[in-house]
């Protein structure tokens, strides 16, 4: 099954962008997704195909309209109706590995992108079914950058996309961990030695030495993480 993207966005021009090339890129020439750029100025009614408008209040910036948001999202709804409704803005709830592996075994994503100051809020009051979703506290320019971010993290998770299937199962953020650290060749680089557990061929002081990084390591470096991996532990 192929899976379906569709971006609404005001630059069509940047997809595929860089998920044409790699992984990616070898995926959608093989048929495992697919991907659909959705002009929104398409669905502006004047004749000047005005999308937003100063922000109610007062305020710097300008606000994504409504009426034209609703308009595009309708018709991308219609076109493909099984297809979640995602919306990049900094205000949404931060995705996670969980999440991007539900998205990747459905049959795709519909993704709008945020410029500007945002988007009305009453789009989201209408359309409850879209969910508001951001790819970390950053703010880009648009959520054009967020997408391709969200597309590259569902397709590598596609069947047939990885070399191998086990390959992200020890990734960071999979067992709620950060990954433990890696090394490869020379054995000896700088004066700096791999660890010697790793030359072992010890497979159970390996196992166990890496998760005792990844712990460590996440503990220093992400105590959120940290504290809800502890959580769920006990």
């Amino acid at each position: 099954m192929t899976f379906q993207t569709q971006i609404l966005t005001l630059y069509p021009e940047m997809f595929p962008g860089p998920l044409g090339v790699s992984l990616a890129g070898r995926a959608l020439v093989e048929g495992k997704w697919a991907c659909s750029p959705i002009q929104i100025r398409d669905f502006a009614s004047d004749k000047h195909r005005t999308v937003d408008d100063t922000p109610a209040g007062g305020g710097a910036g300008m606000v994504l309209k409504a009426d034209v948001m609703a308009a595009v999202v309708d018709h991308a709804v219609e076109k493909a109706p099984s297809l979640p409704v995602l919306a990049m803005t900094p205000r949404g709830k931060p995705m996670t590995q969980q999440r991007v592996r539900e998205l990747a075994t459905g049959p795709g994503v519909t993704i709008l992108c945020g410029r500007f100051e945002g988007f009305d809020e009453r789009l989201f009051e209408a359309r409850p079914h879209i969910e508001q979703v951001s790819m970390g506290d950053i703010i880009l320019s648009g959520g054009e950058m967020g997408a391709l971010m969200l597309l590259d993290a569902c397709i590598r998770l596609l069947p047939g996309v990885m070399g191998a299937p086990v390959s992200g199962d020890d990734e960071s953020f999979e067992q709620g961990l950060l990954e433990y650290p890696h090394y490869t060749r020379p054995a000896i680089w700088e004066g700096r030695t791999i660890p010697e557990v790793l030359r072992s061929g010890d497979h159970a002081k390996i196992e166990a030495w890496r998760k005792q990084q990844a712990e460590n390591d996440t503990r220093l470096r992400r105590p959120d993480l940290w504290e809800r991996y502890k959580n769920a532990r006990d």
